[in-house]
């Protein structure tokens, strides 16, 4: 029997890779997005609308739904809390409902902003205490909350699975869709820089890990064939997991990497040390990597591509 996944976000950084995975493994693989709605298998959907969000249900009638749709810009969250909590909380909360009076598979992707990335406590394992330290982080871990609370109140067993991964790179139609990508884009914006004029400031305070979509993708999928095979496994499969890779650097150290592999110059940008009370209201916490070991026990893989590797031959870089 062929399963299906429906994957939310998938005109985005995420969601397109993992319905891509899925297909590639032989799936129906079904996207929904509320934009750039361009591939066949892509349909339009609100998440905020639930009885459009149930009709696509019934209509695609999954196996597994992958719940990329968020607004994952921490910025953004500080900026209109109000349309963060409705997007990463309500409509997930309703969403879960959905799919556990389904029977469906929900995997929620959630972040290491849950954590409060306080130096000295990373790694972080699954079980950590979450101590968010700004919106994105709260309204994530409360859209947690709310699709295992209602899973827990349905008295269902691995029926909703909560993944957590940190700051993500990939193919990408605009490289403001990934904090990662958008650092190449001001790299080459450095090079148009005149003299006098301010220098680019990067980041080089917070670690972070860097990790491939494709590698998100793939693990997505290898979570969602053990949980629905869980009946035959015949116990309780862990709720929260993590998947992170290694490749630890600050956002100048990223910049580094990447004009090393184009080949350009950084005069005209410049590491610096962001302030403890940003201007826009948005706490970036130091350090929150994750532990990969819950994964791991479950015999999932949790290697990772090499970031330099993966950039080289993104961009053509064979010198």
């Amino acid at each position: 029997m062929t399963h299906t996944a429906l994957v939310t976000g998938a005109s985005g950084l995420l969601g397109r890779q993992v319905q891509r995975a899925f297909l590639l493994d032989g799936w129906t693989s079904v996207g929904t997005g509320l934009s750039r709605i361009a591939s066949p298998n892509l349909i339009r959907l609100d998440v905020l609308n639930q009885k459009e969000t149930e009709r696509v249900l019934d209509q695609v009638k999954p196996h597994v739904v992958v719940h990329c749709a968020a607004n994952r810009f921490p910025h953004s969250c500080t900026a209109n809390p109000e349309a963060a909590v409705e997007l990463n909380v309500h409509s997930s909360r309703a969403l879960a409902e959905a799919t556990i009076a389904r029977g469906i598979l929900l995997i929620y992707i959630s972040t290491d902003y849950v954590f409060s990335g306080r130096p000295g406590e990373a790694p972080y394992k699954a079980d950590a205490t979450p101590s968010p330290s700004n919106v994105y982080g709260q309204t994530k871990r409360e859209g947690e909350q709310a699709v295992l609370s209602v899973a827990s109140r349905a008295k269902v067993k691995n029926k909703v699975v909560v993944l957590r991964v940190p700051i993500l790179y990939g193919s990408c139609d605009e490289p403001k869709d990934s904090a990662v990508n958008v650092l190449m884009s001001q790299l080459w914006t450095a090079q148009q820089i005149e003299q006098g004029q301010p220098k680019i400031q990067v980041d080089h305070h917070a670690l972070r890990y860097p990790t491939n979509t494709q590698d998100v993708a793939r693990v997505c999928r290898d979570i969602a064939k053990l949980y629905l095979r869980s009946s035959d496994v015949g116990y309780e499969l862990p709720s929260i997991l993590q998947f992170s890779s290694e490749d630890r650097m600050t956002k100048w150290q990223i910049c580094q990497t990447f004009a090393d592999i184009m080949g350009l110059p950084l005069d005209n940008m410049l590491p610096f040390r962001p302030s403890e009370e940003p201007g826009d209201g948005t706490v970036r916490p130091f350090d929150c990597h994750l532990d990969t070991s819950s994964l791991q026990e479950l015999g999932i893989d949790v290697q990772t591509v090499d970031f330099r590797t993966w950039w080289r031959r993104e961009v053509g870089a064979f010198r």
